[in-house]
């Protein structure tokens, strides 16, 4: 390790409040050299605080982001059920999700409904819009403590249930969700990943998975909220967006949306109060052009805020996690 580049340390992250950790860097054009040489102190960063932005590495390409990604992970995953389009860049690399730029993006954590979901997420912005647009965070385990204890009780014993109806219209499609549209090699899926399934009279597939709302750190086994109850329900989408759905649709019949464990629907006044808890543990920092973010996925939440203008982040879901080594509340169970 050369003098004139330092080890970096938990010392050197910048902690305030209301923003996430922040590590400058100082990789002098090689960011990918940076990174290597770093590798296990940002790591250990995202270990104590559950993520960091580091600035300075000033990233400029899908291939650089890459290589970054890959001297991170232990090893990039290939997305699976996805709600939302991306653009593939390369094996593991994708755009971020296809989600309306004025519109909030929820708190949430990717994949949760999985039974083996990425322990990592890394995000690099090549484009920082004008305005808005930041990738936000929030520490589950203390939005879990905030959370009414008779309704996380609920949640640690019933779980929680989502439904999906795919067709070619809106969200993910079959084919982009399960990789196929084979519907033999969609049922097998299905079988091996616990998810009830039924095939409609159009052609489209109906999908019911339990899972638990609450799971322990592999690492540290603290108790995380770990879902998207909130991102994925009914209530969270624009009242415009989820009344035309409902119109064209049905009520029954929407792309997605979340019940409790038991399939009781959830009211719009408990999504509220959900999402007022994490706005109250949301920390954010505007997105600068070469950033990257590295975010622990079960400790810490992101969402995306509305923006305007051009706006790049490339992602990668990385290390792979199985619910089974996380000491979830409920049995995993088809709908």
């Amino acid at each position: 390790m050369s003098s004139s580049s330092p080890p970096v340390s938990l010392l050197d992250v910048d902690l305030r409040p209301g923003k996430p950790p922040i590590l400058r860097a100082e990789a002098t054009g090689d960011a990918t050299s940076w990174v290597a040489e770093h590798r296990d102190a940002v790591r250990a960063i995202v270990t104590e605080h559950g993520s960091v932005l580091v600035r300075g590495l000033t990233l400029r390409d899908e291939a650089e982001a890459n290589a970054v990604f890959r001297r991170l992970a232990t090893g990039l995953m290939t997305e699976r059920e996805s709600f939302a389009p991306r653009r593939a860049y390369s094996d593991g690399v994708y755009s971020a999700s296809k989600w309306p730029p004025n519109q909030q993006m929820c708190m949430h954590h990717e994949l949760s409904y999985l039974l083996e979901f990425p322990g990592l997420m890394l995000f690099a912005c090549l484009q920082a819009p004008a305005t808005g647009g930041a990738t936000v965070t929030a520490d589950s385990p203390t939005v879990l403590d905030a959370l009414p204890t008779e309704l996380a009780e609920r949640f640690r014993w019933e779980g929680w249930l989502l439904t999906r109806n795919y067709n070619d219209e809106i969200g993910a499609s079959l084919a982009q969700a399960f990789g196929t549209d084979d519907r033999a090699a969609v049922e097998k899926y299905c079988r091996a990943n616990a998810i009830d399934f039924e095939w409609q009279p159009d052609g489209g597939l109906r999908t019911r998975q339990h899972r638990s709302a609450i799971v322990h750190h592999p690492v540290t086994g603290r108790r995380c909220w770990f879902n998207q109850i909130a991102f994925l329900s009914e209530w969270t989408l624009a009242p415009e967006v989820r009344e035309y759905l409902v119109d064209v649709y049905g009520a029954d019949a929407l792309p997605f949306n979340t019940s409790f464990g038991n399939g009781d629907p959830i009211g719009e006044d408990v999504i509220q109060l959900l999402n007022e808890v994490y706005q109250d543990d949301t920390v954010r920092e505007p997105w600068q052009a070469g950033d990257l973010m590295v975010v622990d996925n079960i400790r810490t939440a992101h969402g995306r805020e509305p923006f305007e203008g051009p706006r790049e982040v490339l992602v990668a879901m990385a290390d792979a996690v199985r619910l089974a080594d996380c000491s979830p509340t409920v049995a995993v169970t088809a709908g």
